[in-house]
This record gives C-alpha cells, structure tokens and sequence, in this order.
C-alpha cells in the first residue's frame, strides 16, 4: 500500500479544491480556525469515503437495503484503509451503558466473579457450602445413624401467596404431606393459604430411622434423589429432636437454608434476569412521583391549582370526585392543602378503596356511579408506565424524580449476586472503585489467591490488569465502572473509545480523532500524547482535529487549513512535518513561536467586595467544602480532570440557583447553605450539551430566527395569494414539508451492528419541502436555500430586517458566522453548541444581575477564536454580571478575576479546595498543579 494518503481536487463545504498527501504510520494534526474545514477534511471527506467504500463492499442485495452513500465531493482519494472514527459526541443516552461495559473491563470482572468468588448467606453472612450427591448421602448416614429423620424438599422459602395450585401439583405426584411455616400437615383438596402472609413449604418426601442395613441405604439414596430433584438440588433433613439441617447440589448457608444457583458469568449481569435486582430491572434507580413538583406550595388549595397535575378548578370528572373525597372528610376545596386532614390528602394522592357516588350527565340523561379513588399519584405514574402516548408521557415525567432503588441501594443487581466476594469485596463494590485503586485492588490480587484460584484466574486477571492501564494512560484514572456513559463529557467518552481502541491491538487502521484533549488537564496531557503514539507505533495512521498545542508541537506532521471561517477558509496553508511549522507564517504558527498572544487585562486593583458564599457541599466526592464566589467578576473554576469542578457549579450551584430563581425541579446535590443570591435575578447555564433532542433542532430553530423567517415567508404576495401561513414553512408539520423524508431532507438507514446512515431524500433532494412551498421566494431565495446558507450570507441577506439581523450578529459575534442556519444539531461540535447557547442569550435584555456558567467554553476553538470569546466574556463583566467559568485551557485561565482550584487530585482524592481567591495571589501559589502551567505561560517563575 502507498506510504501517504493522496487527495486530488478536494471542494467539500467550504474546501477550496485542495490537494494534499499525508504521511501514513504517523501522528497528524489537523488545525486552524473554526469553521476553517478542518471537520470537512477529516470526517466528511477522508471518513465519508473511506465508509462509502466499506459498504461497496457489500452485496448487490445487500446495499439495496441501505440506499446509495453520497461521494464526497473529491476528484481522488488514494492510500486509504479501514477507517474508525472517534468524535466527541457521546455515544449513547442508555442507562445500561456504563464505562465498565464500554471497556468490557466489567465483562472479565464478571467471568472472574464466576469462576473464584466466594458465596455468602445474605442473611447470616458466613460462607455457603455445596456437596456433591456422594457427599450429601455419607454425611447424612453418619450423622444419622440410627436416628429418626424427617427428608424434606424446600420449594417456597419465604414468600406471599394462597399456593392452591402448588399444593394440587405436589399431590398429584404422589406425596400427601407438607410442611408449611414449621408445621407438618396433610394435603387437602383445594387447599390454599394466606395470600398476604409470607410462607415457607416443604414436600416431606420421607420420615424413617436410618439403620445399618442395604434397604436402609437404599431407601436413604432413593429419598434423597427425590428430595433433591423436588428442591431444586436442596434437600432439609429434621433429626427426632426437631433440630433442621440444609444440604445442597447448589451452594447454601447450612444455618438459614437460602441456596444460591452455581454462578454463570451472566449472574452477574444487571442486564441480564439472572443477575438484574428485580425492582429496578437493573438500572439503580426507579422513577417516582416528586411530591414537592406535584404540590410546591401548601399554602394554596386545591380549588386553586394547588396540586399542579390537577391545576386549577374546573366542572369535570377529576374534580367530581374531588369534591366527593372533600363532603367525606369534611373539608372543603378552597381550604389549603396543608389543613386538609392526612387520611384525606392520602387518598386524593395514593386512592382508596373507599367508593364514591358520581353523577354524571350524558345526552339528557344523569346517571350515577359508584366507583374508588385511583390517586393523582397513581395515574400519574400509570401514564408515565403504561401509556403510549408520548405527549402523556412527557407530561407525567414532568412529576417524577429519579430515586436510589431501595431494594439493591443503586448497586443494579440482586441481593444474591451481590454476595458472592473476592477477598470481602463485591463485584459492585469493585465498580465503585476509581481505575486508580482499581488497578491497586486487580495487583494484589495475585498474590492472595490460592493455587488453584489464582490458575483459574491468571488470564482473567491479566486481561482486567491490561484494560485498566490503557484507561490510565489517558488520563481517566477518576472515573469509576459504574459511571453512566450517558454522564460523560465529550472528552471522556473519545479517551474511553480510544482506551479500547488501544487495546484491541487493531494495526493497518486509520484512526481520525475530535478533540481528544477536551476536558483533559494540561498535567496528563502527556499521557494522552504517549497513547496517541502508541496506538501509531502498533501499525495505525492517526489523524487528530486539535488545537492543544502541546499535541501539535509532539505531532508528528501539521496540516494546517485557513486563513478565515466558512467561505474565508478552506485552502491548505501549511501541510509538512510539525518543526517547520515555526518558519510558517500562518495566524497558527505565530500563536505557537509567539509572535501572538492572548493577553491577561490589567486588574491588579479589581474590587472584590460581594460574595455568594456555599457552605458544606459534599455532594459525589467534594468534602463538606465552602467556597466564595465574587459577584460581578469572571471565576475560573479549575483543577485536574474528576477534582469535582462539576460536581461544585454543575449539580450543586446551578440547581440551588436554577430552583432559587425558576422555581427548577432538579434536585441539587448535597449542600447547607447559600448567601448572597438575592442580587441575582437570572442564571444562565452555557454548557456542551446538544441544542435540541432530535436531528431537527438546528441554530435558527434553537436561537428563534426560524419563527421570524417563517413569519417573514408568509408575509409575502405569493404566500397571501396562496393562503399560505407561518406553518407552512415548518419541516415540523405537515402541508408544506416533504413527507416522503417527513421534513428531515435525509432518510435514516438503520445498520444494526453498524452505525445508522443517513441517506438524502430521492423526493425532494435533501430540500425538506414540497415543490409548492419551494415555489416562494424572498429576494430569490427558496426557504429550503435559505436553512442552507451560512449564518454570514443569511446576515447580509436580512440586514434591513431588525428582529432577524439582531440575532443573527451575535451569532457571528461569537464566531459562528460559517455554520449553516439549518445546520443539524446532530453535526454540531459541543463548542459549537455552547456558543450557539451563549449568543441566544447575549440577543436577549441584559439586566447585569446574570450569572452565566460555561462548561469549558474554549472546546474546539483556535487559539484567535478564543481571543473573540474572551471580548464578549469581558463584556459580560463589565455590564455587573457574574461569570463562572469551569476550565481547563491556560489562556482561558489567566484572564480570570478569581480562581477555585479543587483537587488535589481526581476521584476520591478531590473534592477539596486546594485555593480560592484572586488569581494575582493564586500564581504565587508553589504548590498548585495548574498555578505552575500559568505560570510557565505568563513566563513567571515556577519555583
């Protein structure tokens, strides 16, 4: 195979017809501006073709089902292999995916649960014992030699129910005795039970003296077969002084009489019936009704909408048998829910069995009901369980609250898997465990098996060992297996994909990466670089869309694309090995030999007077900190990768405020107390997370332009000629969309054990609308050419329309002049959805009492796009609002009023605030680990 990839006549988007070569077997990196064509290059063109190709590969009966994959717009690609791309979308929004399945580092750990963890009695918590049949037969003769014995088969063992059918089919097989709750009965046609009581049953297979002869060892085995095959390889024996013994083919706890089945490695499995807890189905957690949602304030009744599901009084049937509950129980439905008496209340919420007589008029006719009282709550979450209508199900979600399962604490599985041990720990308790003291745990084990335990686990143990170093090497080291995928940053979940990628020892592949040092800090950046390496010198081409400039500086080669965004880039302007990057003269390589720079203002002398003070966060893994933050300036929260940055603004601060402000349902972790709020009338969340749920939401539907184009539309003569209004200008509903694509210009090709393609629409060309709609046109333009024009020329063609230009300027203020209006939120990168977020706001009444909150706002920006950013960030500061910035970037940091540093380290060694105050008296601390990298940026001393 050709030692570069050859590409001739490249013009996808905003691509200038380049050619280029890149090396193969090496480390690329692939920079410049947002909106440059970096993302064209490396997943729309190199990625789109070498994909196309793949599936050229499948039959002729085969490919008739996926449709015909767009060619990338490119005259000729040579040099290319398989290729796998790792982007920083996370990967799935599944509650069952966990960094432990992703890794399949839980997969082992369950095979080694299978073959050389130790049962323990759930009950008593001492060891359980098996015997083979031999076994069974020699104890009991010896300890039974000539006594009289009772042989029983357990078969319920502590559970509810009238049992009528159970007791039929253990008579019809021949036994006329039963032991039920530690009395022998005889079996009696129809009998049944208490079907509310919990029971234990027993088949009593044989009562006898075991004597010294060959028919007493003969019925002994015959018994004890029977007995065995009834119990489900257990069996109770009762000597004549009424004193019961456990044995079994399964394990079991001598002293209780629970058995445990022979482990498999799906017992261990919370997405498996064997092994999931049976209350959640494997999840952790159960979706229950938030009583406060549902009432938030006591004080107003219900007449009033007091009880929001309800909402305010009106002549139907819910609040017909309201107010028969209130004639019962004696109050009266004005009265406020808090006088309203308990009994009564619990009723209205949970039901009763209490009947109630409703009138009902139908057709001229009154009719009375009797009927019981289902609860608010009840049909609440019978709408939210049962129902298929999703418009119903969204409502009643509104109601709910995600709770720890009471019946395996969160840990997904059932109470007998989680009692299996290896040197005292569960196989949950494990998952719990940072990859840190993971590995810590998986070494020693080794040393403490037995012989034979440790034969039977080597290569497991190996296999777990291997996993887990290549989740340290880039840097996740905090992370735990039981952490949700869906929960991981865009930046975490590449760096788990790139883990496995390293360790599944693929050579030959082309691997292109987005941004894997997002969310990384600067001190295992390295390690990210040193995995990067390694998975090149196994035999891999690996290109990367970065902007770190420790990445790009130990890259092996540069390709560097420019000069500007959208139309203003897409040339090649620099495209060789990374040393001669500094004899460029690209706006890339001046930020990188230091030509330009991201200045720090001068604010030697801010004034730092108001503060909101939090006391006692100790939610996840913070410890019972307080922290200040100044308002009016910018903060910089910082700190390694898992210090709990998050953990502090994300899930404490921003719910205290959000509830505090909106009255929000999100439930804040852990905290005291908050002072210093009440200057605050808004908050503001600016984060990486998608702009919309579906492939449908895009910049013009997310930031409102799209209403005002749409009105705009319907204004004009050939839509009032027609009749047309706003609606028909929607790919959301039908009349002017195309239904063969249902609006979406592009049709979902699902690929099973692939990932899904997208395919355009053969009706309307990928134009989302009918020929009709097209047919209206302002100044020319189609509404379909008008979603695929670039936020740039979309400005240019509304400038003299104020409540459109408004927003589309500050969606170029920040940067984002070269994504198209229609853009699928699914194609965007989270920085361009952060950004996206932060102009919707900026377009917004400023009051100058806002706390805005960014999540690593410099994610996938060149260091001149982080220059624009910080102008507006300083804008922000001096209208009086409040900016809390969580970052990792140093030219982010060195601009801040004030810094938090938690730490010192990830996981369960954060949590603590190693400084916090301003950041002139923050880089003369010699002990912080990001106080050093600021330094060495700003040219200061390190000692």
């Amino acid at each position: 195979m050709e030692n570069y990839i050859s590409i001739e006549g490249c013009s996808v988007h905003n691509l200038k017809n380049i050619n280029l070569k890149i090396p193969r077997n090496k480390l690329i990196v692939i920079t410049g501006l947002s909106g440059s064509g970096k993302s064209s290059l490396a997943f729309d063109t190199i990625y789109a073709e070498a994909q196309r190709r793949y599936i050229e590969t499948f039959s002729v009966y085969a490919r008739q089902f996926i449709g015909e994959l767009k060619r990338p717009n490119v005259d000729k690609i040579d040099g290319l292999s398989p290729v796998i791309a790792i982007e920083q979308k996370t990967t799935t929004k599944n509650p069952r995916s966990t960094v432990g399945t992703t890794t399949e580092i839980y997969d082992f750990l369950r095979l080694l649960f299978a073959r050389v963890s130790d049962a323990h009695s759930y009950i008593t918590g001492k060891k359980m014992i098996r015997y083979s049949d031999s076994e069974i037969f020699e104890l009991i003769k010896s300890k039974y030699f000539e006594k009289k014995i009772k042989i029983l088969s357990p078969v319920i063992k502590s559970r509810k129910g009238h049992y009528r059918d159970l007791f039929a089919s253990i008579k019809k097989q021949g036994f006329d005795k039963v032991r039920v709750d530690h009395v022998i009965v005889d079996i009696e046609n129809g009998m049944e039970l208490d079907r509310y009581k919990i029971h234990t049953i027993e088949i009593l297979v044989d009562n006898f003296t075991l004597k010294n002869d060959n028919n007493s060892e003969k019925r002994l085995k015959n018994s004890l077969n029977i007995a065995l095959s009834n119990g489900n390889n257990s069996i109770l024996i009762i000597d004549e002084n009424e004193i019961s013994s456990y044995y079994s083919k399964n394990l079991i706890c001598p002293e209780s009489g629970i058995s445990y089945e022979i482990p498999e490695p799906n017992s261990f499995s919370f997405n498996s019936p064997y092994g999931m807890c049976k209350n959640c189905k494997g999840l952790g957690f159960i979706n229950e009704i938030n009583l406060n949602a549902l009432i938030p304030d006591k004080n107003i009744s219900i007449h009033s909408g007091g009880i929001i599901a309800v909402g305010s009084y009106k002549n139907n049937w819910m609040f017909s048998q309201l107010k028969n509950i209130s004639i019962k129980y004696n109050f009266d439905l004005k009265d406020p829910i808090k006088k309203i008496p308990k009994k009564a209340l619990d009723i209205i919420l949970f039901g009763g069995k209490d009947k109630f007589e409703i009138m009902s008029k139908s057709l001229g006719l009154t009719r009375s009901y009797s009927i019981d009282f289902e609860g608010i709550v009840s049909f609440i979450e019978n709408q939210y369980s049962f129902s298929e209508s999703k418009k119903l199900k969204s409502w009643a979600k509104k109601y709910m609250i995600k709770s720890n399962c009471s019946l395996c604490n969160g840990k997904r599985l059932k109470k007998e898997a989680l009692s299996f041990k290896i040197l005292d720990k569960s196989i949950s308790d494990l998952t719990e465990m940072s990859f840190i003291k993971l590995n810590e745990w998986i070494f020693n084990l080794s040393e403490k098996l037995d012989n034979k335990k440790l034969t039977i686990s080597k290569q497991i143990i190996k296999e777990i060992s291997k996993r887990i170093n290549f989740i340290l090497d880039v840097g996740l080291d905090y992370l735990t297996l039981n952490r949700e995928t869906k929960t991981l940053s865009g930046g975490e979940s590449q760096r788990i994909r790139l883990a496995t990628q390293i360790g599944s020892q693929l050579q030959d592949v082309l691997y292109i990466l987005d941004e894997p040092s997002i969310g990384l800090h600067q001190i295992d950046n390295n390690k990210l670089i040193k995995s990067l390496k390694k998975l090149r010198d196994i035999g891999n081409t690996i290109i990367v869309v970065e902007h770190d400039k420790d990445i790009m500086l130990k890259s092996d080669y540069i390709i560097d694309i420019g000069p500007g965004a959208g139309k203003n880039g897409g040339n090649i302007l620099f495209n060789d090995i990374s040393e001669k990057i500094f004899k460029s003269s690209t706006l890339t390589a001046k930020y990188l030999n230091g030509e330009e720079n991201i200045l720090r203002n001068n604010k030697s002398n801010i004034e730092l007077n108001n503060f909101i003070k939090l006391v006692g966060c100790s939610g996840n893994n913070l410890k019972n900190i307080n922290v200040k933050i100044p308002i009016g300036s910018i903060t910089g929260v910082c700190g390694v990768s898992g210090s709990g940055k998050s953990t502090l603004i994300n899930e404490t601060l921003y719910p205290i405020l959000n509830k505090k402000i909106y009255n929000g349902h999100k439930i804040p972790l852990q905290y005291k107390s908050i002072e210093g709020i009440n200057q605050i009338d808004k908050v503001i969340q600016i984060n990486q997370s998608p702009i919309g749920k579906t492939a449908r939401s895009n910049p013009a539907t997310y930031t409102g332009i799209y209403n005002d184009i749409r009105e705009l539309f319907s204004s004009l003569p050939e839509s009032i000629i027609r009749g047309y209004k706003p609606g028909r200008f929607s790919f959301n509903v039908k009349g002017g969309r195309c239904e063969e694509c249902v609006g979406g210009g592009m049709k979902k090709i699902e690929m099973n054990f692939l990932p899904d393609i997208y395919v355009e629409c053969d009706d309307c060309n990928g134009k989302r609308f009918n020929t009709e709609t097209l047919m209206v046109k302002f100044k020319g333009k189609s509404i379909s050419e008008i979603l695929n024009m670039t936020i740039s020329d979309a400005a240019s063609l509304f400038e003299n329309y104020p409540k459109i230009i408004r927003k589309l300027n500050t969606l170029v203020d920040v940067g984002l002049g070269y994504i198209s209006l229609g853009q699928s939120s699914t194609t965007l990168s989270g920085g361009e959805a952060q950004r996206i977020k932060l102009a919707t706001e900026l377009s917004k009444k400023d009051t100058g009492k806002t706390i805005f909150i960014f999540d690593e706002p410099t994610t996938g920006l060149h260091f001149e796009d982080i220059k624009l950013l910080l102008n507006i960030i300083y804008k922000l500061s001096k209208k009086g609002n409040t900016v809390i910035i969580i970052e990792h970037n140093i030219d982010m940091l060195k601009i801040v009023d004030y810094i938090i540093e938690l730490g010192p380290y990830g996981g369960e060694e954060g949590g603590t605030i190693t400084y916090q105050g301003p950041f002139n008296d923050f880089i003369k601390n010699k002990n912080s680990i990001t106080g050093h990298f600021i330094k060495k940026e700003l040219n200061l001393s390190c000692e």
